[in-house]
């Protein structure tokens, strides 16, 4: 019997090694294959309820007094949703040391990236992974993240190819890739210690009551719904385990 496809859409906040920030998220949103075209609609449907444009597009930075009603609607599509799961990892860049294990900051971020996606994968499932066009240089690290990806399929000798598919895509064009940055952006936000924008506290407050995590510490190993991992550099060397 063929294995059912996932599809998991990615995004990331603050990754680069000097962006003013000492917080860096990783995370994606999973879904069905077969279930995407719907989760479109319904979100597009929630865009024009509250006058938007279906092309208007769900970022973490557009959360504003005027539009806090419209993201804590998309909050509870999200958690409404059985079809739909969270995950990110993130952590203090500031207690980084890529010398002491050899590695470039590159080389640290696709190590981030596998981590993240290992807490999703299972045996039974094949999985597409899009990610937001970030550079020119997308073609290349892509291929990385995907031989990346499969070391673990050949430590636990699955019977099918665990990663079928690894793709860039544009943000603006894939509803789930915005979700992903909405809920990213709140994990961020509250782990950087910012409270400049009251409607950001306040979808903050409301993921917290609907998930029953703070977002500032690891979930437990095996939550499907909303799942964070609080990664630490002391945990270098289970990286690749």
């Amino acid at each position: 019997m063929d294995s059912q496809e996932i599809n998991i859409y990615c995004d990331e906040s603050c990754h680069l090694l000097n962006d003013n920030s000492n917080i860096m998220v990783i995370g994606g949103i999973s879904c069905p294959s077969t279930k995407r075209q719907t989760i479109y609609r319904e979100i597009r449907k929630i865009k024009t309820r509250y006058g938007l444009s279906q092309y208007a597009e769900i970022k973490w930075t557009k959360v504003s007094n005027s539009k806090q009603k419209f993201y804590l609607d998309l909050v509870n599509y999200f958690f409404d949703n059985p079809h739909l799961g969270f995950r990110a990892i993130f952590l203090e860049k500031t207690d980084l040391n890529h010398t002491k294990y050899n590695q470039t900051p590159d080389e640290f971020y696709y190590k981030m990236y596998y981590l993240m996606l290992k807490g999703i994968f299972e045996s039974n499932y094949q999985y597409n992974i899009y990610l937001d066009i970030k550079d020119t240089l997308g073609y290349n690290k892509i291929n990385l993240l995907k031989d990346i990806c499969n070391k673990l399929q050949k430590r636990k000798e699955y019977s099918h190819e665990l990663v079928k598919k690894i793709q860039e895509v544009r943000s603006h064009e894939v509803e789930l890739i915005q979700l992903a940055d909405l809920l990213i952006g709140a994990v961020g936000y509250v782990n950087r210690k910012l409270n400049s924008n009251q409607a950001k506290l306040n979808i903050i407050n409301y993921i917290k009551q609907r998930s029953g995590y703070s977002l500032t510490t690891s979930t437990f190993l095996k939550e499907s719904k909303f799942n964070l991992f609080h990664w630490e550099p002391k945990r270098e060397a289970m990286i690749w385990d």
